[in-house]
């Protein structure tokens, strides 16, 4: 196998470092109230955003609106993503997390645990990495109880 040269292998990091940093924006802005313009900004035009029993959103309008619903039903969540395996293929990625957060729900007065995967595509646009597709997949929920978090 033909070996790559430095500059190559800087690129390759750093667009392996920029797909974190996106994975990462993300989960701020899930945990920062679901804003639905920050959203689609890190999304492609197209882009779709699925997990099953959840939701499915595809393009920024759609996309604005699925998390202008969340940010209404979603009190609390603290987003934490695990074990990147990110698969580079010139302008085109491919990524698998593990996810695991809390979250409360307005209704109710819910509070769940979550663990998922996630599948994303990612594509570079213009020099900058954004989400083609989020497939996300619920692996365990759980219920707990609030009164822990908030000190009662």
């Amino acid at each position: 196998m033909p070996s790559i040269g430095l500059e190559e292998r800087i690129s390759r990091i750093e667009d392996l470092e920029a797909i974190k940093t996106l994975k990462a924006t993300y989960c701020e802005i899930c945990d920062d109230g679901h804003d639905p313009n920050r959203i689609v900004a890190i999304f492609t035009e197209d882009g779709t955003w699925e997990i099953d029993g959840v939701g499915r959103a595809r393009g920024h309008v759609e996309l604005r609106a699925l998390f202008t619903r969340f940010g209404e039903e979603i009190s609390f969540s603290q987003h934490q993503v695990m074990n990147p395996i990110i698969e580079l293929d010139g302008d085109f990625a491919r990524g698998r997390w593990y996810f695991f957060a809390p979250f409360t729900f307005v209704e109710n007065d819910q509070a769940r645990w979550l663990a998922a995967r996630y599948e994303d595509d990612y594509i570079k646009l213009n020099g900058t990495w954004k989400i083609q597709r989020l497939v996300g997949q619920i692996r365990m929920a759980t219920d707990y109880e609030r009164s822990w978090t908030s000190g009662d």
